[in-house]
Order: C-alpha cells, then structure tokens, then sequence
C-alpha cells in the first residue's frame, strides 16, 4: 500500500517534470531506475541542492510540491510568448478585435428591408394606388419635402406612446395611437405600424378615410377630410377600449359587493393598471391635440390646399380647422374624464374593502381577547380549587358546608374577573373622533326657544 503510493506520487511528479521540460525547451527528465519511494525522495533532494548549477530546472523540479497558484504565477512570467495567452488572457487588441467581429456580423445581419417603408397610398380621388408598398426612406423624405428625423419615430419599431401632430411646409405628419400617416392636399400616406393586431380597426379606417375623400361636395378641403376620419378612427378606439374596461371594472365592482376574496382582488388591481394605463394615453392624446390648437401658425400652416393654389390666409383665419380639431378635444376629454370617474370608484372600492378587511381583523382580534380573558377568569377560580387540593390539612374539610361554598366563591372570583375584563375590553373599543375621549356637555331638554325664553324672565326676575 504504501510502496503504490509512492509510485503513484513519483509519477505525478515525473510528469510535470515532462512537462515543465518541454515548456521551457529543457531536455526532458528519464530515469530508469525502479521506482520506489526513496528513490523520489533521493531524486527531490539531489534536485534542490544542485540548485547553483541549474537554476531553472531546480524550479521547475521543485514545482510539483508548490501549491497551484505558484506554479500558475511562474510559468505565467517564465513561459514563451505563444503561450503567454494561456496564462493572461486576452489582450486588449484581441478584445477589440472580437467587438469588432461581432458589430460586423451584426451589421452583416441586417436585412436591407431595414431601410424601406411599408405604405398604402391613396391618391387626391381617394381610390388606393398602392397597398402596402415599399418605399425607402430618401425617397419619400425627398418627393415630400421631409427631415429625415420626421420619419424616424414613425420608422420606430417601438409602439409610440406620445402622440404626435406635426406640420410641415407640404404635409402633415399625425402619428396617433395606431394611426400613423403622412396628409398632403392631394394624397395620403399611411404606415404599417409594426405589431399591428387589431386589423379589423385598420380595415374600417381604411374604409371610412376611402369614402370620406370622395365626398367632394361638403365644402372641406382635402387635407382635413382626411383629418377628420383620423381623428374619428382615433376617437373611435378610444372609445371602444373606454367601454370594454368599463364592463370589466363594473362587472368587478358588483362582484366585489357580494363576496371579497383574494383573486377578485388581484383582478382589481390589474384592471386599476389597466385604467391608469388608458387614462394616460387618452390624456396624451388630448395634450397633443391642444398643443396643435394653441399654436396659430400650425393652423395656418394646415391649410395645404390653399397654400397649393397660393392663396394667403390672416393669422387669425383658421376658423374652419379650429371648430374641426376643438370637436375632437371635447370628445376625447370626456373620455378622459369618464375614465378618471371609474378610476376614482375604484379607489372608493379599494378603501372600503381595506376598511371591511380592517373591521374583520379586529372583530377576529377581539374575539381572541374575549377568549384569553375568560380563560384568565377560569385559571384564577381554579386557583382556588387548587390551593384546597393540597394535602395539608386546614381544618376546613370537617365542616359540612365548606365545599359548596369554596366552589360557589370560586365561580364568583372567576365571574368577577372575566366580567370586570370584558368590561375594560369594551371600553377600550369605544373609539370615538372628540379629542382625549372628553365627556360632551350635557344638553338641555327644553327646545330653543324656550331656553331664551327662560333666561328672559330670570333676567327680568
């Protein structure tokens, strides 16, 4: 057993030896002896004292019998250069060099859709020329006077959560809720959004804006029938989200009024988050409609069809387009404010069930109390019994009527206690809104006016 260790132990030995030699370009160590225990010892020994001789190779021998992070930390500073990676790591050129790859390869990866826009076109008759079309960014920013910044958020694979209605010098940009589309005075332009699920809401939008461009005869100009049926579709889902989250909360609510449980709970605060959420983005969409009617020259600006035919219009004549986007506001204020009501009853709910909650924890709390004190009221009348339970002798178990009367005294001292423990229970949830508990004057029983009355005559008396 213990020549086997040795072995075992010399050859490890050995071939580190093997190793350190062929790392550092030393002639590798043979020995042809058997291999016994004494023999390893003899050979470190011999290794270590010829250590004038052959400075490398001692440490090297010696290097097996250091713990690993020496050996580690030599051949790190000993080692040739095409092993120094091993040791050390990358170098920083290396590092920048594998960024570089993978910006590469990322760059590489790009479809060269990237760059291109998805659009239906509908021209000045208000027929569709182009459905779902690809159009590069260049093009569309150069045939219709744009920044190449304007299109950007509409580019935006992010859904938009800031509504958004700019004017430029020949178009209008609306980018609102799930409509984002570029107006002009004889044509309009609408993006994919990327993601869109509801396509029944697009489809009816398409349809609305299809047949109100057509219509001619009704006195607007171009650039706002299409305004109109944007606002419409807008104000539309609005609406529908407004009446689909006001079901789910009334349903909740009247749920809420016969049983509270834990789930219906949890519902309740998804459906609040739900409503802030809306809430939010209804009042987004009403700040960038009034944002638009604030500002004079945006309205002027609006007028596309004039500023085509060259006719200049005053400042302050925007009337027509004013009354058009202010209808718009109201309406979407009152959703706003509807959902501000259904907001506020949810947090009349969420009070009263904390305050129902609170009231039954209490109620579970006193009850714990009234039982304690009966149960002290108990142990202190047994108390007595137990005192007459020992074995000594008092006297008192000679006479005849001396039993009846311990017990009755004990369910009295027990009475007496539990009652007078009750009692200052029940005065301590008398909670009441004057300060300190302060007794309130006595009121006389006679009425107002004969109260004057009596104090008249004791004056006259």
């Amino acid at each position: 057993m213990h020549t086997t260790r040795c072995s075992t132990s010399f050859n490890h030995v050995m071939g580190l030896r093997t190793l350190s030699a062929k790392l550092f370009g030393l002639k590798p160590y043979s020995h042809n002896s058997p291999f016994r225990c004494a023999t390893s010892i003899s050979t470190r020994s011999h290794s270590q004292s010829n250590t004038a001789s052959s400075p490398r190779y001692h440490v090297a021998s010696s290097l097996p019998h250091a713990n690993i992070t020496q050996r580690r930390h030599f051949w790190s500073q000993k080692a040739p250069a095409q092993y120094q990676e091993h040791f050390n790591g990358p170098s920083d050129g290396q590092e920048e060099a594998a960024k570089v790859a993978i910006l590469d390869r990322v760059m590489k990866g790009r479809q060269p859709t990237d760059l291109m826009l998805r659009c239906t076109v509908l021209d000045q008759d208000g027929d569709v020329a182009t459905i779902s079309g690809q159009f590069k960014r260049s093009d569309l920013c150069t045939e219709h006077r744009l920044n190449p910044r304007d299109l950007r958020k509409i580019d935006s694979r992010i859904p938009n959560l800031v509504p958004t209605i700019l004017v430029r010098k020949e178009a209008i940009l609306v980018n609102v809720l799930h409509i984002r589309a570029l107006v002009k005075a004889d044509a309009v332009v609408l993006f994919d959004t990327y993601g869109s699920a509801d396509s029944r809401l697009h489809s009816v939008f398409l349809y609305h804006l299809e047949h109100n461009l057509k219509v001619k005869n009704s006195g607007q100009p171009y650039e706002f029938r299409a305004l109109d049926s944007i606002l419409l579709s807008v104000l539309s889902a609005l609406e529908a989200e407004m009446v689909f989250i006001r079901n789910l909360v009334g349903g909740l609510l009247a749920e809420l009024e016969d049983d509270i449980d834990h789930d219906r709970f949890k519902r309740l605060l998804h459906y609040s988050r739900r409503l802030a959420s809306f809430q939010n983005r209804a009042k987004l969409v009403q700040e960038a409609l009034e944002e638009v009617l604030e500002q004079d020259e945006d309205l002027i600006a609006m007028y596309l069809t004039d500023k085509k035919n060259g006719i200049d219009r005053q400042l302050q004549d925007h009337e027509e387009l004013e009354v058009l986007l202010e209808s718009f506001s109201k309406q979407v204020e009152e959703i706003v404010n509807e959902a501000e009501n259904i907001q506020s009853n949810v947090q009349s709910t969420q009070e009263i069930v904390e305050l129902i909650l609170d009231s039954n924890r209490n109620a579970l709390l006193t009850l714990d109390l009234k039982i304690s004190i009966l149960t002290m009221g108990i142990g202190i009348g047994t108390l007595v019994a137990g005192v007459f339970g020992m074995n000594l002798r008092s006297n008192l178990e000679d006479t005849e009527y001396m039993f009846y009367i311990m017990g009755a005294l004990s369910m009295l001292i027990a009475a007496g206690f539990s009652w007078s423990g009750l009692h200052r229970l029940a005065k301590i949830r008398k909670v009441g809104l004057s300060v300190h508990n302060k007794k309130r004057p006595k009121r006389s029983w006679l009425s107002l006016p004969l109260r004057r009355r009596g104090r008249e005559i004791d004056g006259f008396s």
